[in-house]
This record gives C-alpha cells, structure tokens and sequence, in this order.
C-alpha cells in the first residue's frame, strides 16, 4: 500500500483503532511497581523507574526481563509471571491514568461520527476492568484483548478482529500503537497505521524504521492527520 493510499482512507475513516498500554494510557508507574514489589519481597533493591518503563508496552515479559533478567524461556520464569500477574492485578488502578490530551480527541472523533476502538495484547483480566475504570475509555465501540484471538499483535488477528466486530472492511480502519508490532499488525490487516511516539516505544526503537503511514508527537497531531481538526 502507498502512502497516497493510505492518506485517502485516513481523511476521515470509518473507525480509528488504538493500542492501550503507551498509547491510550499510562500504566507504566503500575506495571513497575508491581516488579519492584516482586523484588523488594526478594530483599532486592528497585529498579529505577526510568529503566522500567521502556519495557512497560512488554507488560510482565517486559518488566521481569529489567527486574530479573528472566525470558520465557528460562526455568521458573512461568512462576514469576503468575506473581507478577497477581500483584500487577491489585495495583493495576493506582496510578495508571489516559495519556493528557487523549480525552479530546476521543471526543472529537465521536462528534465527527468515527468510531474508535481498542485492540490490545493485554489479557481481559486487566483490560476489561480497566477500560471500565477509566471513563475516558468506557465508550468504546470495541475491545478487543490479547486472549480474544488464537493470535497477538503483530499477527493481524486481533485487528482484523475489531473490523469484523464493527461490520467495517479494515482498509477503512486506522491503527494507531506505540511499537513496532502495531504497525506491522496493522500493515498486515491493511489498514492505515500511526505511530504514537508519545508513548513507550522500547529501547532503542527507530519509530521511522517501523515505516508506519505517519509518526505523531502528540494525541492531538491525530485529529490533523485525520483531516478532524
């Protein structure tokens, strides 16, 4: 797909659909503290938040390779992550809030009748009660988890996923993420993607190597992208 493509179908279309965790919102200083809970209860010193929260959009496999240096492949790792999963679950609404200036333009795209979803690798366990918590978020026309389809992002599953749930052909989608598995899962299921380099990205990441149809500095670069502001 070209770019001249892709700004047709962007200006406007029929549903804008975000990652949550470093796009929609801000979990990290949550996710953190729940590895350093882990760590303190292990008589281990913190983690500085600055080296956790590049691996925030990782969630636990994330944060338990910065707090232990453990992957899923390594032995007990399966153990730590039920735990992480555990105290993450107790402390997951703390602090976690929307991103500043998300709620205008969640706003603007329903007055400008877009619907706009949510696709997420996050299990419904924490995603369902959350987008409920946060109210900018409850009026969702979809949400769809990482244990929605047999597949997580970057397969295009769960994308394609929400377009069926929306009776909308995904090349009239935009997918808007903070890694780089978001634009190739929205590559993969033909939609428009975004960059939203406002978020956690990972370490290192070259947010113009992803070769997503556009990279925004802020929410409200969104509603100019998309011909709204």
């Amino acid at each position: 797909m070209r770019v001249d493509e892709a700004a047709v179908r962007m200006n406007p279309p029929a549903a804008v659909l975000f990652d949550l965790d470093g796009t929609l919102i801000d979990s990290a200083p949550d996710l953190a503290a729940a590895a350093n809970a882990m760590r303190s209860s292990r008589g281990l010193p913190a983690v500085p938040y600055e080296h956790l929260r590049p691996m925030a959009g990782s969630g636990a496999r994330g944060m338990l390779l910065r707090a232990f240096e453990l992957t899923p492949a390594d032995e007990g790792y399966a153990a730590l992550r039920d735990e992480f999963h555990d105290r993450y679950e107790r402390v997951m609404l703390q602090t976690t809030r929307v991103f500043a200036g998300i709620e205008p333009v969640l706003a603007q795209l329903a007055q400008a009748g877009v619907r706009w979803g949510i696709v997420t690798n996050k299990s419904r366990r924490f995603a369902g009660p959350m987008v409920q918590a946060l109210t900018a978020l409850s009026e969702a026309a979809t949400v769809v988890c990482g244990d929605c389809t047999p597949f997580t992002k970057p397969h295009p599953a769960p994308l394609l996923e929400a377009a069926r749930r929306l009776s909308l052909d995904p090349a009239h989608c935009v997918y808007v993420g903070d890694d780089a598995r978001d634009v190739q899962a929205g590559h993969a299921a033909n939609m428009a993607t975004v960059a939203a380099a406002w978020g956690y990205l990972g370490p290192g990441a070259d947010v113009q190597a992803w070769r997503a149809h556009h990279v925004l500095a802020s929410p409200a670069e969104l509603l100019n992208c998309l011909d709204l502001a």
